[in-house]
């Protein structure tokens, strides 16, 4: 979101540091210049939910321009370099900023919509290789992919998103890794072939 706003601050979060807690009143957005956040929910038990994912070039969280509060928390996965971009000049910006801003709101909307699909009518196999070619088109989109394909998440993360355990992603990469599809160095994913795996995710695709 460029929105013609001139110079915006810049903020650094420190891996685990939340960018907001749910309830808080915002002034602001973010848009990522580096690193990956998410949005999430807590269950009564402890377990996790990440309701969205943020990416480098993505804004955080462009409905706060409508509602002024975070109804979610949103806390950084990996260190995040962040804009801050001030509601006020959101809203006082030209029809293109306004734009822009629509554009961001629909596109959360219909990426809701699949996780959606995902979650209800995918296999694990399925969701997760859904999940690697989703993350693979958003960072080609907001020209920042890299060949090969690196994803920061840790297995948990992964299972928080798709809604398996660790123990039933980690037999699902393994697999994935067994066929070449995914490598590993250190803690992150390498997708060597992504092409490949947007074409697997239709082959594990929907479970009857």
């Amino acid at each position: 979101m460029k929105s013609g706003l001139g110079k915006e601050p810049l903020r650094r979060f420190r891996r685990h540091e939340h960018l907001a807690l749910g309830g808080e009143a915002q002034d602001r957005v973010y848009r990522l210049d580096e690193g990956w956040a998410c949005r999430y929910t807590l269950l009564p038990d402890g377990r996790r939910q990440i309701t969205a994912l943020y990416l480098p070039g993505d804004v955080c969280e462009p409905q706060w321009v409508i509602s002024s509060k975070a109804e979610l928390s949103i806390v950084a996965l990996t260190d995040v370099i962040a804009t801050e971009i001030p509601l006020g000049s959101i809203r006082n910006a030209s029809d293109e900023g306004v734009s822009e801003l629509i554009d961001a709101l629909m596109t959360n909307f219909n990426r809701q919509s699949d996780w959606i699909v995902s979650l209800g009518r995918r296999s694990a196999n399925g969701r997760i290789t859904a999940l690697f070619a989703e993350i693979y088109s958003r960072l080609q989109q907001n020209g920042r992919v890299r060949q090969p394909c690196t994803i920061p998440l840790t297995q948990q993360d992964i299972a928080d998103v798709v809604g398996l355990t660790p123990v039933h992603v980690n037999r699902v990469v393994s697999e994935l890794r067994r066929q070449g599809l995914v490598q590993f160095s250190g803690k992150t994913i390498i997708v060597p072939r992504p092409d490949e795996i947007d074409r697997q995710q239709d082959g594990m695709g929907l479970a009857g």
